[in-house]
C-alpha cells in the first residue's frame, strides 16, 4: 500500500514505432482511474516516431533507441534493458514495437510483458494481419492482446474483441474497425492482469473470478 492507503501502480513501459495510439489508449484509461498504474518510460526504434513527440507532450520519459547503427541485436536489446532497468520498470507493453525481440530479452520480463495484435490469434500472425484477413476471406478477424513468449504473436491469449469483415473491406477499412476496438481490448487487459489474480493453465490464461463459471 502506499502512504495514502491506496494500492500501489504497476511502473509500465510502452515500446512503440509509430503514432502511439494504444499507447495513448493505455495513458487514457490511467488518467480516467481505469488502470491502476503509471507508464515511467516510452521507448521507441524510430527517432521521429509521433508516439514519441505525444509522450513528450504528455510530459512522460520518452527515449529513441535506433536499431540502426547498432552492430548487433544483442547491442540494442542491451542498451533497451538498461533504459529498462534505470526506470525501474514492471512492466513492458508493446504498442506497434516493429522489431522482434530475442528470447533472452523477453526471458527478463516473464509473464510481465504484453502485446497487441490486430488479428483473433492463432488466425493471421506476424505482419499485414489485416491484409491476410481480407485476402482469406474470413468473415470474423479482431484483436488479440497476449502475454509474450519466445514465438511470433504466439504468447497465451488474454482478451480478444471480434470485428466483422466485409466483402467490400480494404486491408486499410478492417484495420481501421480493429483499432477501434485495440483501444478497448488493451487497457481491459492490463487492468485484468494488475487486478485480479491469474495463473497460467496450460495455454490459457485464467483468471480467479472465471475458474467455476
Amino acid at each position: 500500500m502506499s502512504r495514502d492507503g491506496a494500492p500501489p501502480r504497476a511502473r509500465l513501459a510502452v515500446l512503440l514505432s509509430g503514432r502511439g495510439s494504444n499507447f495513448l489508449a493505455l495513458q487514457a484509461a490511467i488518467e480516467r482511474g481505469d488502470l491502476p498504474a503509471r507508464i515511467v518510460l516510452v521507448v521507441s526504434d524510430q527517432a521521429e516516431a509521433p508516439g514519441l513527440k505525444a509522450a513528450r507532450e504528455l510530459g512522460l520519459r520518452a527515449v529513441a533507441l535506433p536499431r540502426r547503427g547498432e552492430p548487433s541485436r544483442e547491442a540494442h536489446e542491451s542498451k533497451l534493458l538498461s533504459a529498462l532497468a534505470e526506470a525501474d520498470v514492471e512492466w513492458v507493453c508493446l504498442a506497434g514495437y516493429m522489431r522482434l525481440l530475442s528470447a533472452s530479452f523477453v526471458a527478463r520480463y516473464p509473464r510481465r510483458m504484453v502485446n497487441i495484435h490486430p488479428s483473433l490469434l492463432p488466425a493471421f500472425p506476424g505482419l499485414h494481419a489485416q491484409a491476410q484477413a481480407v485476402e482469406h476471406g474470413v468473415k470474423v478477424s479482431g484483436c488479440t492482446v497476449h502475454l509474450v513468449d519466445a514465438g511470433v504473436d504466439s504468447g497465451p491469449i488474454i482478451v480478444q474483441r471480434a470485428v466483422p469483415v466485409y466483402d467490400s473491406d480494404s486491408p486499410s477499412e478492417l484495420a481501421n474497425r480493429i483499432l477501434q476496438q485495440e483501444h478497448k481490448a488493451y487497457p481491459e487487459a492490463l487492468r485484468r492482469l494488475l487486478a485480479q489474480r491469474w495463473e497460467i493453465v496450460g495455454r490459457r490464461v485464467v483468471f480467479a473470478a472465471e475458474k467455476n463459471l
